[in-house]
């Protein structure tokens, strides 16, 4: 049988030789996740403060850099883990985040996942987060839904924009 030959005359075998990943730059790839519970006729959101830069001290979803070969789905179950304790949610994909800019640290794609749960889980902070905690969300009819953070708090790179996604898909 006679291999296939794509415009340029070259078999798959020869194309994938010749491709050079150095002409395709790469993002950093991360996951984020939105744990909602209920509480009574509301919801909580549960957010970790950072413990290091980009945005020391400001709140964030859980998350993080997946690894190399590490599926995403992985990272997501991952970094839930290492930073807040919690494991075996069932997590939903709310979506892909690649604005230009939305980690200081470079070029950074992120898949943010989402559950919610019936009562607020036991968090506690680890590996880079220095404090785990539920807040308030503040769901608003045909607009975005707000979380009420600490005095002064503020949140972090694109995350307003991820939790208003995940509410309205979840809640």
């Amino acid at each position: 049988m006679t291999e296939l030959r794509d415009k340029r005359g070259m078999t798959e075998a020869e194309a994938i030789a010749a491709y050079r990943k150095k002409n395709y730059p790469k993002p950093a790839l991360t996951a984020d996740i939105c744990i909602f519970a209920r509480a009574g006729a509301g919801w909580k959101l549960l957010l970790i403060r950072r413990g290091g830069h980009p945005y020391l001290g400001c709140w964030a979803l859980p998350g993080g850099f997946a690894d190399e070969g590490e599926r995403i789905e992985s990272t997501a179950a991952r970094e839930l883990q290492e930073e807040t304790g919690l494991s075996g949610l069932a997590l939903r994909l709310v979506g892909i985040y690649s604005a230009p800019g939305r980690d200081p640290r470079g070029w950074t794609v992120s898949a943010a996942y989402g559950t919610r749960v019936e009562a607020r889980l036991d968090a506690v902070a680890d590996d880079d987060a220095a404090e785990a905690g539920w807040f308030d969300v503040r769901l608003t009819a045909g607009g975005p839904s707000t979380v009420a953070l600490p005095e002064g708090g503020r949140l972090a790179f694109d995350h307003a924009q991820i939790i208003a996604d995940a509410a309205a898909m979840l809640l």
